[in-house]
């Protein structure tokens, strides 16, 4: 199961990408859970300084973006 992560305060471009990133884990028929994280200092933890940013399993794939459904999939 892949670990998809949010990391973002909760504005729109945060929103979108955690649609995206759903939609991408489902056409793809990966198995998924999506977090998000909103919490300021966790999200420095992971070394991100720009919003929105999406991690898998942890890792940082994507920083001050909101990805497309395709790039999304790349990485999953």
């Amino acid at each position: 199961m892949k670990k998809i992560q949010i990391l973002g305060t909760g504005c729109a471009k945060c929103v979108k990408l955690a649609e995206n990133a759903q939609e991408a884990a489902k056409s793809a028929g990966v198995e998924f859970e999506i977090e998000k994280v909103t919490n300021i200092n966790d999200i420095m933890n992971y070394g991100v300084m720009m919003t929105p940013a999406i991690a898998v399993d942890g890792v940082v794939k994507s920083v001050g973006k909101v990805l497309s459904v395709e790039e999304i999939k790349k990485f999953l």
